[in-house]
């Protein structure tokens, strides 16, 4: 028996950014591209974030023990 389970589909980051590149393009929000994109970029932002706060605070312990 074969099983496939491959996810597919766009994602909440994807429907997002097309919803408001979608609100951008018809000039029904007035938004930065930045924000428009955010949708895109921002889950890698959040993670790195969490990444560069987890090696600070280990930093910080480590100084600490010496």
């Amino acid at each position: 028996m074969s099983s496939n389970n491959t996810s597919g589909g766009i994602g909440l980051g994807g429907v997002l950014f097309i919803v408001f590149l979608i609100l951008k393009l018809c000039h029904v929000i007035n938004w930065s591209w930045w924000w428009v994109t955010a949708p895109l970029w921002g889950s890698f932002a959040v993670v790195l974030g969490v990444i560069l706060m987890i090696i600070i605070v280990g930093l910080m312990l480590a100084a600490n023990k010496k």
